[in-house]
């Protein structure tokens, strides 16, 4: 079957992109000699995580414990939970998954720490933590220095938790610069927050093993950074429109795509598609004009969208489009997209080659 023949709205992966995508962060991560832990909440897709394996990353991280369970359940055997992970029921499940793989998860309280410990300690079993340390995105995590020495303390002291190091998110670069030619700088602050915290921990005699970062605007940059151990970006897989509007790809490296048909055209300079925010979400980002990017079709706009419309501004391209038209959109933020669809279609050279079914979609516990 060609692509031609889909149905739409249809999300479409484009394999050879995808996996050029994947070898290039795998490469930049053996040069310098940085693990590459992907986050696959990106992507959601088991195949697609066994792909960044072959090609040599170490393990994956997600965000949920049904995420992790998933893909634990698809033959992934290293992962690391980079969430604070709160309530009894979920401790149980992340000690019965630390049965058959191995497992990591992040804290940032001494009161989460203190849960976890008491349901693995009871069992004589241990679960590796690392700290999440706050570097600038505002989200969760404690203070560099000090306030991450102080949980460390704690966390070294309790039973059933092994301390492996600490970690970041730094996505608060991307939200708050203009473009990647601006963040050199403050991807060195970043780094030099975390290799000083991690020296403060270390003469205290409280072993690091882990300093680990995780953003795909910044990787290219951070890998190289004194002190880094891991790197876990999650868009590079597919990319999507603020990466390209933040400049840290062009659009033709964008592996995923939605389908769409137009349905209507009730003016010359608007043309309505059968995509909306069930197809694409609703996310809006300052580094992206409108809702996402139409290709091909330059001076259309994807200008706004309800659930099952969305409204393409064609007023400096009037009359380009008609009913049946196919349109292909790059959505603003691929996270938010992917976990929308039941199923990735995956496309070479025009011809499907296989439907990958996102098996991780939807686990938010």
């Amino acid at each position: 079957m060609r692509l031609e023949d889909l149905d739409t709205p249809v999300a479409v992966v484009n394999l050879d992109k995808l996996e050029f995508n994947i070898r290039e962060m795998a490469a930049r991560m053996r040069e310098a000699g940085v693990c590459l832990r992907p986050h696959v909440k990106t992507h959601k897709t088991p195949v697609i995580a066994h792909i960044q394996l072959r090609e040599g990353a170490v393990g994956i991280t997600v965000a949920k414990v049904g995420e992790a369970e998933v893909m634990a359940s698809a033959g992934v055997e290293d992962i690391f939970v980079a969430y604070p992970v709160w309530g009894e029921a979920k401790w149980e499940r992340l000690r019965r998954l630390s049965h058959r793989v191995c497992l990591r998860v992040g804290v940032d309280s001494e009161v989460l720490a203190e849960g976890l410990s008491q349901v693995f300690a009871q069992h004589g079993e241990k679960i590796a933590v690392l700290i999440k340390v706050d570097t600038g995105l505002g989200r969760t995590g404690v203070s560099p220095g000090r306030p991450a020495l102080e949980l460390a303390r704690e966390v070294a002291r309790l039973p059933g938790l092994e301390l492996k190091g600490i970690f970041t998110h730094e996505g608060h670069i991307i939200r708050d610069f203009g473009s990647v030619g601006e963040i050199d700088g403050p991807v060195r602050d970043v780094a030099r927050k975390m290799r000083e915290t991690a020296e403060l921990l270390r003469r205290e005699g409280i072993e690091v093993e882990e300093v680990s970062v995780g953003a795909t605007p910044t990787a290219h940059l951070m890998c190289r950074e004194e002190g880094v151990t891991e790197e876990r970006p999650g868009t590079y897989v597919f990319y999507d429109a603020t990466n390209v509007g933040f400049g840290v790809v062009p659009e033709d490296r964008v592996a995923f795509s939605v389908w769409c048909t137009v349905v209507s055209v009730p003016r010359p300079d608007r043309a309505v598609i059968d995509g909306g925010t069930k197809a694409f979400s609703s996310a809006r980002s300052p580094k992206v004009e409108g809702m996402g990017l139409v290709r091909g079709m330059e001076g259309a706009r994807f200008a706004w969208a309800n659930e099952e419309h969305g409204v393409l501004d064609l007023s400096s391209c009037p009359g380009a489009l008609r009913v049946g038209d196919r349109v292909e959109v790059v959505p603003v933020h691929v996270c938010e997209a992917v976990n929308l669809w039941d199923e990735l279609v995956a496309v070479q050279g025009g011809e499907v080659e296989a439907i990958w079914p996102v098996l991780a979609r939807g686990k938010v516990w």
